[in-house]
């Protein structure tokens, strides 16, 4: 019985693999790299250096490993950036999928656990949004992980294949000093940047209608959101019901500026944030119910934001450590 994690030299991917290590679920990790570092695949785990739109690496690694089960968190992973490569965004995230999903058929591996995102939902009109809340993508990777989703339910009716995909919301903190948020577009690292770089860090729009007029968003512990991968891998080997997604949301949110005060607070590097316009396209609230996660795959919130960004802020500082 051993897991496929694809994308897992990745941030949050390198955390599923070691949360699988630590379950006693043996795994191997496909990554090409275009993202992730080799050094976060944890120590002892076979490495497959290669992309899922390589069908023959993947029915190979399935075969040498003896993979009984798929976690899929490979793919082009910056919305934003997708809108300006929409192509690139669907080769990576729809037909390198198909690919995937095609040799795991193939080689009759029917478990996936599926890395989604809040992104299919775009902007809601809702205080708490729940898996049921309409789907209404606003750019190509929103679009490709909803893609991904129907992928999956197509592929349970035609063999059989049982599935069940979790929507992330903000991704945050460090469940291993080794393992760092590398994305140049995600909070954490843009503030962190300009501490380090001596810059202010800067909110986007404060006229928003929340209590302190700053976007509020869901932010859950990466290491959080990696036990909930195990929990559902687990769910599934052992053939009990799953839902086809899950939302892993905190059901209350956090603000920017309540964000920025923590990291002022921890880092113990006081400042005032910048405010700057509006970003277009930015909704004012985006938090989600974790009521069916919950339930099913032992999913709460086990850090606090401070830990949070205390784990984030150490793994950071043990990278230029590193690096230096």
């Amino acid at each position: 019985m051993t897991w496929l994690v694809t994308g897992g030299a990745g941030y949050i991917g390198a955390h599923v693999a070691k949360a699988f290590v630590e379950a006693g679920v043996p795994v191997v990790v496909l990554d090409d790299l275009s993202s992730g570092r080799e050094e976060f695949v944890p120590e002892g785990v076979p490495f497959a250096r290669g992309s899922i739109l390589d069908g023959g690496l993947v029915e190979a690694t399935i075969d040498e490993h003896r993979v009984t089960g798929i976690v899929h968190l490979a793919g082009f992973k910056y919305a934003g950036v997708s809108v300006q490569r929409p192509l690139h965004t669907y080769s990576q995230n729809v037909t390198g999928m198909a690919t995937l999903l095609g040799a795991a058929v193939d080689r009759g591996v029917d478990k996936v656990v599926f890395s989604s995102s809040a992104a299919v939902y775009g902007t809601p009109d809702v205080p708490l949004v729940t898996e049921q809340t309409p789907k209404a993508p606003e750019s190509p990777y929103g679009e490709s992980k909803l893609i991904g989703e129907w992928l999956l339910h197509d592929l349970e009716v035609a063999h059989g294949l049982r599935h069940a995909s979790l929507r992330y919301f903000n991704v945050v903190g460090s469940g291993d000093p080794r393992i760092f948020d590398t994305s140049p577009h995600n909070l954490f690292p843009v503030v962190f940047d300009a501490l380090v770089e001596g810059r202010t860090p800067r909110i986007n729009g404060d006229d928003y209608p929340t209590p302190d007029g700053t976007c509020v968003r869901d932010y859950l512990h990466v290491a959080d959101l990696a036990l909930a991968h195990v929990a559902a891998a687990q769910r599934l080997d052992a053939g009990e019901a799953v839902e086809s997604a899950y939302n892993l949301g905190s059901g209350e949110g956090v603000s920017v500026r309540e964000i920025m005060s923590a990291i002022a607070r921890v880092t113990g590097r006081g400042f005032e944030p910048e405010i700057a316009p509006r970003r277009a396209g930015d909704p004012a609230r985006i938090v989600a119910s974790g009521e069916l996660a919950a339930r099913d795959l032992d999913w709460r919130m086990r850090h606090s934001l401070d830990e949070m960004v205390d784990s984030a802020w150490r793994a950071r500082l043990a990278a230029e450590r590193a690096e230096a």
